[in-house]
């Protein structure tokens, strides 16, 4: 019996998906099937009843999932022990994270992390902060870092605040808005022209529509899901969208995009950052809670 399948078994009685689960985790949906078709073999028993219209799991698969989760807590926990004897010991961290947390923030404290920590690998996966927050409670991620709770219970996490973001309206470095030098309009002469935002689940989506009630008055005409996306529809269109104030500047220096200012809002939103990890997990390893300490402790200097 391989452990790997079972820890696979348990992630897809929550998905219910083989096709789903596929897509987060490193094997196809046929590899997938086939693992699960072993476990069948194994215990001579049909674990998972599946059709094109359902997903069901059998008492016999109720039961596996109960031991399932009992004997990867005890392997994982034999194989922490058992570290303690290794003279080397490595490590991968897998942190999920949105935009700005993972390619802003964070690369920062992994590379530096890193360096005084040789046997730690990381792997970064870049998703909206609903998707993050998905991944940690699923058990594919070892931490994320989020620029929103969305709707989630802030009180299910541990969170260290590792920064504070703002909200900049953009458009096209050639944009009409701009055709008398001054980048400071109205909000009635943006809602002109086609808005474009981030998708559900994005974080920056969700802070601003809470703090900018009136973005219902914008002209909502295209979503994407990319950053990099938005900033080269934007550039070459008469789009007009929303983005991070860090990575507008960036864009802006570059030449890609110009930043707006409207009037009589300042502020056009304003939202914190998180590092955060499941309150009710199991205990980290040595290496996880070094790390979290050390981002702790890098925040508290800095603060």
């Amino acid at each position: 019996m391989n452990i790997e399948y079972l820890r696979n078994f348990i992630k897809l009685t929550q998905y219910k998906s083989f096709s789903e689960l596929a897509k987060d985790i490193p094997i196809s949906q046929s590899t997938l099937s086939h693992q699960i078709s072993q476990l069948e073999k194994d215990f001579g028993v049909l674990l998972i009843e599946r059709t094109t219209k359902k997903f069901e799991i059998p008492e016999a698969g109720i039961i596996l999932l109960g031991y399932a989760k009992k004997i990867i807590n005890l392997y994982d926990s034999c194989e922490q022990e058992l570290s303690k004897f290794s003279e080397q010991k490595f490590e991968e961290i897998v942190i999920s994270a949105s935009s700005i947390p993972g390619s802003h923030v964070l690369p920062k404290f992994i590379t530096d992390f890193r360096n005084e920590n040789p046997n730690v690998d990381f792997k970064i996966l870049i998703n909206n902060s609903q998707n993050s927050i998905e991944n940690l409670k699923k058990g594919l991620a070892d931490f994320s870092g989020i620029g929103s709770f969305i709707n989630y219970d802030k009180d299910e996490f541990d969170y260290i605040h590792i920064g504070t973001d703002k909200l900049s309206f953009i458009c096209s470095p050639d944009h009409d808005l701009l055709k008398d030098g001054n980048n400071v309009i109205t909000l009635d002469e943006l809602t002109k022209y086609p808005f474009l935002w981030r998708e559900h689940g994005s974080g920056m989506r969700d802070t601003f529509k809470r703090q900018f009630p009136d973005y219902e008055k914008l002209n909502i005409k295209l979503e994407m899901n990319d950053n990099d996306s938005i900033i080269t529809a934007v550039s070459e269109s008469n789009y007009i969208s929303i983005m991070s104030e860090m990575m507008a500047n960036k864009a802006e220096k570059a030449g890609l995009i110009k930043i707006l200012k409207i009037k009589n809002h300042p502020i056009i939103a304003k939202r914190h950052l998180y590092f955060i990890k499941l309150k009710e997990a199991k205990e980290l390893s040595e290496f996880k809670k070094k790390f979290w300490n050390y981002i702790n402790e890098k925040i508290k200097k800095k603060n």
